[in-house]
């Protein structure tokens, strides 16, 4: 990525900084996160208990927030990004600056964990599996969605993706795309169960609104594309998984 004269390296979280203005801009170049955040949401249920905790791996500025409103969570999102994290707070988000291979807070304290579009921008995402797994309590639900370590991966999401207005040039590094039977793997060493499924944004809704794109009209947030399953694991996937209870 470039800006202002210098060139980022591919994956640098430098360049969350200087897209700081695009976080909340649903026609922005992170309007595929938002897309995202809304189908994640979704597999969350509303909590069973007083004071339940949902802890947001790699929170950014806080896009989960709008859908878990009424869910009964207290909402904790993580993120290395000090100028994510302060749009995040000012949406509800009680901000942790902090590595998700290393976060700051105590074994088993979450109710739900999500880790929406971050494992594949972590180097060692095995440790951020780690420390999801740790934090939830027994029966504690994860959540998450990343890309698979597969060539149609890397050509979709990078080759093609960036050159749309989907995806911001050099936000990912194709090297650290994680392969979904490793990761069910790795979930299942830490006590977690996960199920995983192939999803993708719908074509009718996507191509109404890179239309809309080049035409330079608004998209309506009831008219965003959804993200809906697909029989395919090979590009993006979805995971839910609870940890087992203690015996």
């Amino acid at each position: 990525m470039r800006d202002a004269g210098r060139v980022l390296p591919r994956n640098d979280p430098r360049q969350y900084d200087d897209l700081a203005d695009e976080w909340w801009r649903p026609d922005g170049v992170f309007a595929m996160l938002h897309w995202l955040a809304r189908a994640r949401a979704a597999l969350v249920p509303p909590a069973t208990r007083p004071g339940a905790l949902l802890v947001d791996l790699g929170c950014g500025a806080g896009l989960l927030a709008p859908h878990l409103v009424g869910k009964g969570y207290r909402h904790v999102g993580v993120d290395l990004t000090r100028s994510a994290l302060a749009q995040a707070a000012a949406h509800g988000v009680t901000a942790v600056n902090g590595d998700a291979t290393a976060v700051p807070l105590v074994d088993g304290c979450a109710d739900v964990v999500a880790a929406g579009e971050v494992l594949e921008h972590v180097p060692d995402w095995r440790a951020a599996v780690a420390e999801a797994c740790r934090l939830l309590r027994p029966g504690g639900l994860l959540v998450l969605d990343t890309l698979n370590d597969t060539a149609l991966a890397r050509l979709v999401a990078v080759r093609v993706a960036e050159r749309l207005p989907t995806v911001p040039r050099g936000i990912h590094d194709p090297r650290l795309f994680v392969d979904d039977r490793e990761l069910v793997t790795e979930c299942a060493r830490h006590g977690v169960d996960l199920r995983v499924r192939g999803v993708r944004p719908g074509v009718p809704g996507l191509l109404r609104w890179l239309l809309r794109q080049a035409t330079g009209a608004p998209t309506p947030p009831a008219q965003a594309p959804r993200i809906v399953p697909t029989g395919s694991r090979a590009v993006l996937y979805q995971g839910r998984g609870v940890r087992a209870t203690d015996s």
